[in-house]
């Protein structure tokens, strides 16, 4: 089981997702806790080295955990992917392991990881991707 944190940010029926270096689907902004560190922890420093925006810690919201299998890992080995909203303060730059920022809409939904997929549905069926 792999444990990911990851940042929920919509706007205008969209998802802001990110790219890795050398990777070909499209993920949720986010990570892997380091030792110690609680979800907020992890998720603003994720964000801060994959985005270089900070998230205002009082409005970290959690809206859901999705599991599934692990893209790009053998058959059985699943993601557990926590997902929280926040607000946030900076720009939104392409940092680190990250070539790609966009914004996706429910179309997208083949381009992004098994547990993105079930994450867009679960927004789409609410009404928030459109």
């Amino acid at each position: 089981m792999i444990d990911k944190i990851a940042w929920i940010r919509l706007v205008d029926g969209r998802v802001l997702s990110t790219r890795s270096h050398g990777k070909d689907a499209y993920y949720l902004p986010g990570g892997k806790r380091e030792p110690g560190e609680s979800d907020a922890q992890t998720l603003v420093r994720e964000i801060k080295e994959e985005l270089t925006a900070d998230l205002v810690p009082d409005t970290i919201a959690h809206l859901g955990t999705w599991e599934a299998q692990a893209h790009g890992h053998a058959e059985g080995v699943t993601v557990r992917m926590t997902c929280y909203t926040a607000d946030y303060t900076g720009e939104l730059t392409a940092s680190a392991e990250i070539a790609e920022v966009v914004w996706l809409g429910y179309a997208d939904r083949p381009r992004v990881s098994p547990v993105d997929r079930l994450i867009f549905d679960d927004l789409h069926a609410g009404g928030r991707l459109l």
